[in-house]
């Protein structure tokens, strides 16, 4: 058998001098294109790990903030025991949280969890010993990094070249975005602007009608599995979900209904619908909540669409519609009637209309649910918010498909922004698409200025002489300066702009939980907790306020009473009860929890021994009311008497405006809250501060006795050259239950 002539020895030696005579050809301006993009991702990654500085000198990386140790004990429980562990065959309660109930883990969002699992194990696969904790710390980075490539490709196909580098950048040094992707943020968000930028992309590609079908069905397939991905991961899929059935109604009302339309958006949600309601979390309740019930409103109206365009006869189409909408109405009034359909979801409709949230003094008590001011918008955003105005002005000028979706994803991300700090994470990526949109538009007539072959002028008599290219070099350095200026330093504050304070700052548990960013690590926390720790049992019960509970779970090994899951408002309120009563009914609500230790944070001045705000002397307020919401639950349960009890913070002293303080009455310092702080404030003076007059301290409480308090032993001058002057007191109480029992036998 004769081989082929390209398969002899000849046509291979031929095709080896072939390959070898091969070139690649690329343009300098790909090489500059790839070298830019490279050096923004590398910019991206560094300044999203300048927080490891402090975690190298604790010997361990953590988690930052408090909702990431929520997931990491998912996903410490799926590296243990499956992937699949926490959600089948059985839920995963766990008890350790939230005692005596427990909570149940199964109803978690999953995308990120099974993320980190699955990379996990993949990299321990291949050898590397890494811990868990500290692997889960870092996805976040890369995440970020991810999402600044992806918005890269986007702002490519929306405006070009530049669009997309300009976008990436943007993108690269939100702080807001930086502050969700930094090391240690092991939390939704940071799945979620990924997702969400992918989902985009790979959305209206899949719309475009020059795209052979095969490929719009690639991207629709993507897009189905980005929106899954979205949707198990983030609470905000409510947002991408009406952001995207808004973006088809307006197409529609616009006379821009075409076919590819109608498949994309039917497989896109078909499949991610289908895909995601495996979660328990999601399940099939979701498809009948208020909130993506239009998803099924657009594909019906869809239908009609493409029906109607096939009747020829205009009495056919009017007959049609008619029956079709007989049929929806009754067929909704059945669903409803019948209970099938889910109310639209609390938190969604709060953003909606934020105040709502006034009613809910637990929601409230969180920063980043505030209502956001247009001044701390200006001050996320800086001068660059110009430019998004002037892009919205030019995409509403070209509204092709694509600048029509970010028009509406910019002007419905600026809302909802508006309506709650914590968005501008959601804010950031719409922000840096139509800020580069507006730096191009701008700077496009002077740079078509400056490529214009000179010209020779004749002076006219009564004319304008012909506007030199001085002049747009001039505008095309202003609008740099202007640029470098937001990013170089802030206009806003006149000092480094708030993307390097972020990027600068340690995780919280590094900082003691304290505003600052520290000389070195603050040990207190980690010292409160490394001696519950030693304990070595998980079953004790240990009593904080919600903010600590996962703190004290994760990294103490004991149980806990609450933490920032607020799965149960209920025992938030019985808590608060518990800090602000007298230690006589404080001690009746422990003793029905079990609990053995309590723990309160407090944090005083160095030089001179007063309170400062950034710990629970910050935060009982809200602990009064938001046990003051449930007064008459208590008096009808017997676990306070009416004039024991209280509404809000009123009735325990009042702001004094000459001194900016609270002024404690007699009865704010009978709390069980006041005096535990007081007397850990109290014991840090005495050893620290010898002979200083302390008028807060009222006595030591009667069933409290000091088991380990944190910071104790810190010097002024310690504070002051590592901790800004601050001194942060982690005080642990062992409760005296005998004391209380011959006080108050048992019935």
């Amino acid at each position: 058998m004769k081989l082929p002539k390209s398969l002899s020895k000849e046509g291979i030696i031929n095709g080896l001098k072939n390959l070898g005579k091969l070139r690649i050809k690329t343009s300098h301006s790909s090489i500059l294109t790839f070298s830019a993009v490279l050096l923004i991702l590398f910019i991206a990654f560094i300044i999203r790990i300048l927080p490891l500085r402090w975690e190298i000198q604790t010997n361990a990386i953590h988690l930052s903030e408090f909702d990431p140790y929520y997931q990491y004990s998912l996903t410490n429980y799926m590296v243990k025991n499956g992937i699949l562990s926490p959600y089948w065959p059985n839920q995963w309660v766990d008890t350790q949280r939230w005692y005596p109930g427990g909570i149940n883990m199964g109803d978690s969002l999953s995308s990120l969890p099974i993320t980190a699992a699955i990379f996990y194990d993949i990299v321990t696969a291949l050898g590397i010993n890494i811990d868990l904790m500290a692997f889960c710390a870092f996805i976040p980075v890369i995440m970020g990094t991810l999402a600044v490539l992806v918005i890269y490709f986007l702002g490519k196909d929306i405006g070009g070249k530049t669009v997309g580098m300009l976008a990436a950048l943007f993108l690269a040094l939100s702080a807001s975005l930086i502050q969700r992707t930094s090391l240690g943020f092991f939390d939704t968000e940071t799945v979620g602007v990924f997702s969400l930028l992918l989902f985009s992309f790979l959305f209206l590609r899949a719309i475009e009608e020059e795209r052979p079908i095969g490929s719009s069905l690639k991207y629709s397939f993507g897009s189905a599995a980005a929106l899954a991905y979205f949707i198990m991961g983030w609470g905000a899929a409510y947002y991408l979900i009406g952001l995207v059935v808004l973006f088809v109604f307006v197409l529609l009302l616009l006379k821009r209904y075409t076919r590819r339309l109608f498949m994309v958006y039917s497989l896109t949600f078909g499949l991610s619908l289908l895909l995601s309601i495996v979660n328990p979390v999601i399940s099939t309740r979701y498809l009948t909540s208020f909130a993506v019930l239009p998803v099924a409103g657009m594909f019906v109206l869809l239908c009609l669409n493409e029906i109607t365009r096939n009747l020829t006869s205009a009495r056919g189409k009017v007959m049609f519609v008619a029956v079709f909408l007989i049929a929806l109405v009754g067929s909704f009034t059945a669903f409803w009637s019948l209970g099938y359909m889910q109310s639209i979801a609390g938190k969604f409709l709060s953003v909606l209309d934020p105040f709502l949230r006034e009613a809910n003094p637990l929601v409230e008590s969180v920063a980043e649910h505030r209502i956001s001011s247009w001044g701390s918008i200006y001050y996320a955003l800086g001068i660059g918010i110009l430019f998004f105005a002037v892009g919205l002005f030019f995409i509403a000028r070209n509204l092709t498909n694509k600048n029509l979706f970010l028009l509406i994803f910019g002007l419905t991300t600026l809302y909802f922004a508006s309506s709650m700090v914590r968005l501008l994470v959601i804010l950031d990526p719409a922000f840096s698409l139509l800020a580069s949109v507006g730096i191009v538009g701008v700077l496009k007539p002077f740079m078509t200025l400056l490529r214009e072959p000179p010209k020779i002028t004749v002076k006219k008599k009564l004319g304008l002489e012909h506007v030199g290219k001085e002049f747009s070099g001039i505008a095309i350095f202003l609008i740099f300066i202007i640029l470098v200026t937001n990013l170089a330093i802030s206009p806003q504050t006149g000092g480094p702009p708030k993307v390097y304070r972020q990027a600068f700052a340690p995780v919280t548990i590094t900082a003691g939980s304290l505003p600052i960013a520290p000389n070195r690590p603050v040990r207190e926390w980690f010292d409160a907790l490394k001696y519950l720790n030693d304990m070595q049992d998980s079953h004790t019960v240990v009593s904080a306020w919600w903010d600590y509970g996962y703190w004290l779970t994760i990294l103490g090994n004991v149980t806990s009473l609450a933490d920032n899951a607020t799965i149960n408002g209920t025992q938030i309120e019985n808590i608060g009860l518990t800090f602000m009563a007298n230690e006589t009914y404080s001690m009746k609500m422990l003793a029905a929890y079990n609990v053995k230790y309590i723990l309160v944070f407090t944090t005083i001045r160095a030089d001179n021994g007063e309170w400062i705000g950034y710990g629970d002397e910050g935060k009982w307020m809200w602990m009064a009311k938001i046990s003051g919401s449930a007064q008459q639950r208590f008096i009808d349960t017997g676990m306070i008497d009416p004039e024991s009890s209280w509404v809000n913070e009123t009735k325990f002293g009042q702001f004094d405006n000459q001194t900016n303080k609270w002024a404690w009455n007699d009865f704010g310092k009978n709390t069980t809250i006041y005096k535990l702080m007081s007397y850990g404030k109290h014991q840090w003076i005495e050893a620290q501060l010898s002979g200083t007059n302390d008028a807060d301290f009222v006595g030591a409480p009667t069933y409290f006795k000091e088991a380990f308090f944190a910071g104790k032993t810190l010097t002024p001058d310690d504070a002051s050259s590592s901790y800004g002057g601050l001194v942060p007191l982690v005080c642990l109480y062992e409760i005296d239950w005998q004391k209380y029992y011959t006080d108050y036998p048992p019935p």
